[in-house]
């Protein structure tokens, strides 16, 4: 009984100390007042002021079919109004790049548009048919305008390099249809296939081609999420300009690796975290940089100095490789062997005297890094 009796009290006095002390107040946050939300209805919404255009096309809001076709995206974009939110505050982050990029390459300004109804602006972005990244390349057409994919990099996942890439990629689909409408249709299910439904149906006209659904919705949702994230207050959307996501600043290096380098090292000598290399550089898909050159970025100020940290990180790091051995298996091969160790096959032939061209048995024995 006594227990009780003294146990009461001291939770009585716990609580009112929590309450009291300053360092247990309420967060600012939690105390701001909270708005009532106010936005047009949705049938207010859809109904289209015209003329439209996209990327300096006339949008024939005049057929049934595409208007019908743009109320159904916008109405689709409205309902989910928490996703409308989060495409406008990553504008903030990715949109002076890309306008940045589009204007040097004088190419219209909203085809950065493209870039949200494929990934909703999210760099690690991906699909079933092996798309990846803002920009949502395949694998064959990444590494057609210069982009790294492989076990190791998929530079499809950094925003600056995939970003070069598609603005190269629209432009050259833009010479070959004429039309930017016909181009983002082109990136959107291939060039060839594209073409041959203009040459079936003998029309060039967007608008009038029948294509896969997931083609004749494509430019229209472009359209409807230029006219939100143009005119957000217009549909109800109060983000503030401190509200957006600021662009990343950062340092660029060119990182010259001998061998495989553990991004631990690198991160040692920006001064920063693992996490922090990783995040700047979604390309690398694995805890070691491959041999070779490549572009890295770092916290912005971090590379003055970087050289000068990393010689001394690198070399005591080699002085704890050993060699380390592997036993042959049945159905194995040099480039195999290679590939699964980060190596080169000219290198795994260097390092066992053999010729690139050697055959191999099981149970033989291969130094490996």
């Amino acid at each position: 009984m006594s227990t009780r009796h003294v146990g009461f009290p001291l939770l009585v006095v716990f609580l009112l100390v929590f309450w009291t002390v300053p360092g247990f107040a309420r967060s600012p946050a939690q105390t701001q007042p909270m708005k009532v939300a106010v936005f047009p209805s949705l049938e207010s919404a859809i109904r289209l002021r015209g003329p439209l255009d996209f990327c300096g096309e006339y949008v024939p809001i005049h057929l049934p079919e595409v208007r019908e076709r743009l109320e159904k995206e916008l109405l689709l974009m409205l309902w989910d109004r928490a996703q409308v939110i989060l495409w406008l505050k990553r504008t903030g982050r990715y949109f002076p790049y890309v306008e940045a990029e589009l204007e040097r390459a004088g190419m219209p300004d909203d085809l950065k548009y493209i870039a949200v109804i494929e990934s909703a602006l999210k760099p690690h972005a991906g699909s079933s048919k092996g798309a990846r990244g803002v920009w949502q390349f395949i694998p064959s057409t990444a590494r057609n305008y210069g982009l790294v994919v492989n076990r190791s990099l998929d530079e499809r996942r950094n925003f600056y390099l995939a970003t070069r890439a598609a603005v190269r990629y629209l432009g050259e689909l833009h010479e070959m249809f004429n039309s930017w409408t016909l181009a983002c249709a082109g990136y959107n299910m291939g060039e060839q296939g594209l073409k041959k439904q203009i040459e079936k149906q003998e029309v060039k006209d967007y608008y009038r081609l029948h294509l896969p659904m997931e083609t004749q919705r494509y430019i229209v949702r472009a359209i409807a999420a230029k006219l939100l994230l143009s005119d957000p207050v217009r549909y109800g959307f109060d983000v503030r300009p401190e509200e957006y996501y600021s662009p990343m600043a950062f340092d660029r290096i060119k990182l010259k690796a001998k061998y495989p380098t553990p991004v631990t090292i690198v991160a040692k000598a920006a001064k920063t975290y693992y996490k922090t290399i990783r995040d700047l550089n979604p390309q690398l898909l694995r805890d070691t940089i491959p041999q070779g050159e490549h572009i890295l970025y770092l916290p912005q100020g971090a590379a003055e100095g970087f050289a000068k940290r990393y010689h001394p990180l690198i070399a005591k790091y080699r002085k704890t490789l050993a060699p380390r051995t592997y036993v042959v298996r049945r159905g194995d091969s040099l480039t195999a062997i290679a590939h699964t160790h980060d190596m080169t096959l000219w290198q795994l032939c260097k390092l066992n005297k053999l010729s690139t061209k050697a055959t191999i048995r099981p149970g033989q024995k291969l130094v490996v890094r």
